[in-house]
């Protein structure tokens, strides 16, 4: 399993418990005023048309249809989904009188989730997002209409390629800035998460764009083209639902990893009741420091599995090495620093990402200034995970009693780690557990 695969999957997971769970107050109240405001601006649009509004009832159905289809289309796209409505909506744009396109793309997608509501599997709730979800339809239909409606069929004029471009800039414009708001009130991520989480749609919508103007410019002489589509979609269908199935394995074989690291974790606290209990602390500590440094899911997987085993391989020290009340000697220092390499290859013999974590373990007492073992390493040439690691460890170490010595006050620990940050820890790493440790205080 490898690290894009462990982000892969935590994305799915949290995409697959949002999509199925109610929503809290904060999200209804952002869906609600995002929503709201593309009601009254949807409504207000129509209302306002200039000029009789001409549409053909059977036309219209074709593509409120079709775009509930599609919409039921569910592509998963890191910790969210996308759906090919791009192939309808572009022609739907030059099928019907412009300002009545917003109300048929609420419309459409309404429609396209009721079955999964009346089925059960969608909370009631979840159909309060679709007004917020047809934002992105106003950029279009803005930018058509200040063109004075311009044909795709005069894709060989200039001018018309490039209201083209800017009708699929401002559709994306719309989506992202309803999303923002609707993020922001709902105390979602912030503006560069919900960019790189968007990413992936776009390009899609960006890909499915030329097919659905290709069906506009058909439609243009053959008004029921958009149902030549109709096998596009089933071929999505097929691929969307194996890309959820590969997906839920994938969640699967993450639940087997961490259950292997937990089950070893437990192995470790019935061999050396103080060591399993110390790891966990360890746990508890490293992993907001990886959040305070930005860690990304696999590296901050890497770091909780690093601190959870990085004594494993203490298994294999005698027990009166390891319980002895006094200082070690010599001899027996040698024989404890050999737990790093014997936990590496423990690890590589459960194999995927376990290795990686093995290269954690085995460097999670390496020093800054290279006076660490096994290998002496120094600097940024220790694993980053190892190095969160190490400093947790020690910080932690120290604010727990020993079977040699009690423990020190958490103000004297962190006096300690910032004395030898430079030296034996990295100094960002050591910035950040002081800044935690001080958060969890305040």
């Amino acid at each position: 399993m490898s690290a894009y695969a462990i982000i892969e999957s935590e994305r799915a997971r949290t995409s697959f418990l949002r999509q199925g769970s109610q929503m809290d107050v904060a999200e209804r109240r952002g869906e609600l005023i995002v929503g709201g405001g593309f009601a009254c601006a949807a409504v207000a649009l129509a209302a306002t048309a200039t000029h009789p509004i001409a549409l053909s009832p059977p036309v219209a159905a074709v593509y409120v249809v079709s775009l509930a289809v599609a919409g039921r289309i569910r592509i998963d796209v890191g910790s969210g989904f996308t759906v090919p409505t791009q192939a309808v909506f572009v022609p739907l744009l030059f099928a019907v009188p412009l300002p009545l396109v917003p109300l048929l793309v609420a419309l459409s997608l309404a429609l396209g989730m009721t079955p999964g509501v009346v089925r059960g599997s969608v909370p009631p709730t979840r159909l309060l997002t679709v007004p917020a979800n047809s934002w992105f339809s106003f950029g279009p239909v803005a930018v058509l209409l200040l063109a004075h409606g311009s044909s795709p069929l005069a894709l060989a004029d200039l001018r018309a390629g490039v209201v083209l471009v800017l009708a699929l800039a401002a559709q994306f414009a719309c989506d992202f800035a309803a999303n923002a708001v609707r993020e922001r009130l709902c105390g979602g991520i912030g503006v560069r998460e919900l960019a790189g989480e968007v990413r992936e749609v776009y390009l899609i919508d960006t890909a499915l764009a030329p097919l659905g103007l290709a069906v506009a410019i058909a439609a243009m002489q053959h008004r029921w083209a958009v149902l030549l589509i109709a096998p596009l979609f089933a071929i999505l269908r097929l691929f969307s639902r194996e890309r959820r199935v590969r997906l839920e394995q994938l969640i699967e074989l993450g639940d087997a990893y961490r259950g292997t690291a937990l089950v070893l974790g437990d192995v470790v606290e019935a061999d050396d009741a103080y060591t399993g209990e110390h790891c966990r602390g360890v746990v508890r500590l490293a992993l907001d420091v990886a959040r305070a440094l930005g860690l990304d899911a696999a590296r901050a997987r890497n770091v909780e599995f690093g601190a959870l085993l990085h004594d494993v391989g203490k298994i294999a020290v005698p027990k009166e090495i390891i319980n002895k009340p006094g200082k070690l000697d010599p001899h027996e220092w040698e024989v404890i620093k050999t737990h790093t390499i014997e936990g590496q290859r423990m690890l590589d013999r459960v194999g995927g990402v376990m290795r990686e974590v093995g290269e954690v373990v085995r460097s999670s007492h390496e020093r800054w200034d290279g006076g660490g073992y096994p290998d002496g390493l120094c600097g940024e040439a220790i694993p980053l995970e190892a190095r969160i690691v190490s400093a947790c460890d020690a910080f932690n170490a120290m604010t727990t009693t020993r079977s040699y010595r009690r423990a020190m006050r958490e103000g004297d620990a962190l006096a300690e780690m910032r004395r030898c940050a430079g030296t034996q820890f990295d100094p960002r790493v050591v910035d950040a557990l002081v800044g935690v440790v001080a958060g969890e205080r305040g």
